[in-house]
């Protein structure tokens, strides 16, 4: 539950700094899109970063111990 918060948290994140920058310099919807994209694109190396350390550890947590 933990990722999907940090996988969403990124995507608002970089979209509410897109959303921010298009008000300021009038580009909208441009770089609503591009923090968007980029949230996402982050967000998702994250997360499988995270899951991919996890399934390591616990790996060799299983060759150190031996299946039960």
């Amino acid at each position: 539950m933990t990722l999907g918060f940090t996988f969403a948290a990124g995507v608002i994140f970089f979209a509410g700094v897109g959303f921010a920058l298009d008000r300021w310099l009038g580009w909208t919807p441009a770089l609503t899109i591009a923090g968007t994209l980029i949230g996402s694109g982050l967000s998702f190396y994250n997360v499988y970063t995270k899951i991919r350390a996890d399934t390591e550890a616990r790996k060799r947590e299983h060759d150190r111990t031996g299946p039960r």
